[in-house]
């Protein structure tokens, strides 16, 4: 895995996985059955964890995923190896939500979806980040 090389001249080194490391190919989607009936899928977890680019410490959220399908849905299991693969991914938390709204669409080309980032409070900041993709 490529190491990111933000952290270097910090008096501490925590290694940082690069974006690279992201498992984009372990996403696969299932056949919707009932193409043209609208219905909105929720999926979250709180079980999220990446790191963050600059200091290498741990960020811990919540994850949702809402989305209409098109022709396919999101295998599930599969979409856990995707979120796990970025444990020691650097990613800034505003930059999170893009990429898993990407990903995703590009999986399974929704008719409408949202990725949010829900993350814990840590050194007394919340934050929330938000992306939306198409038309509910």
């Amino acid at each position: 895995m490529k190491k990111d090389k933000t952290l270097e001249g910090l008096d501490r080194r925590y290694d940082v996985d690069s974006e690279d490391s992201i498992d984009v190919k372990s996403l696969e989607t299932i056949l919707y059955e009932y193409q043209g009936k609208d219905i909105i899928v929720n999926v979250d977890t709180d079980e999220f964890t990446a790191v963050c680019p600059y200091s290498g410490l741990p960020d811990f959220a919540i994850i949702k995923i809402d989305y209409i399908p098109k022709k396919e849905i999101i295998e599930l299991r599969s979409l856990k190896y995707y979120l796990l693969s970025f444990r020691n991914v650097g990613i800034y938390q505003e930059h999170l939500v893009n990429r898993i709204l990407k990903d995703l669409v590009k999986c399974c080309n929704p008719k409408w979806m949202r990725v949010i980032a829900d993350y814990k409070v840590r050194g007394g900041v919340h934050t929330l980040a938000t992306a939306e993709w198409g038309k509910k």
